[in-house]
């Protein structure tokens, strides 16, 4: 009886790990997302200036370090106006990725929205593009920031993997 029992146990428990197995490609880093704005929502192999928008995008909407990671050059500097200080804060990749952590860690929910172009130039190589966003912060319900502005971004391609980081960042928002 008891046998009988174990043996039931043992089976539900191999055909519920079965039909997790077939019924998913990978339950712990989903590689499709539904984008609201009508994109197509695969994760970018980045090998377009684009692709890192599409990735922020990404990385901010599943609070995803990884993918956030990847986007920054090792030598990235992130530059941003204190109007307390009436200076300018500049910072390298480690503090980026410890702020962005923080923020990941500390929110519920992150609504990232790209807007216009305002300034494209540069070519296969390097890019400087300057774009609007609006970043919605949710800490909890009654504790929601709205953030405008734009984002001044220096691109450069990766001439092993072919693939566009983020070399520099400037905030240009409200914050």
């Amino acid at each position: 009886m008891k046998t009988e029992k174990i043996k039931r146990v043992r089976l539900s428990a191999f055909l519920l790990f079965l039909f997790l197995i077939v019924g998913c490609e990978n339950p712990f880093a989903p590689g499709h997302y539904t984008d609201p704005e009508g994109g197509s929502g695969v994760l970018s192999d980045l090998t377009t200036p684009d692709g890192v928008f599409i990735n922020l995008k990404y990385a901010y909407t599943f609070k995803d370090t990884s993918i956030y990671s990847a986007l920054i050059k090792d030598d990235f500097i992130f530059t941003f106006r204190d109007y307390d200080l009436g200076a300018d804060v500049t910072w390298g990749r480690e503090e980026e990725l410890r702020t962005t952590y923080g923020l990941f860690s500390n929110s519920e929910r992150l609504d990232l929205v790209w807007n216009n172009i305002v300034l494209s130039s540069g070519d296969s190589t390097k890019m400087n593009i300057v774009r609007s966003f609006n970043l919605t912060i949710t800490f909890n319900p009654n504790d929601i920031i709205r953030i405008n502005g734009r984002v001044n971004l220096d691109l450069q391609k990766n001439a092993t993997t072919k693939r566009w980081q983020i070399a520099r960042w400037i905030d240009e928002s409200n914050l």
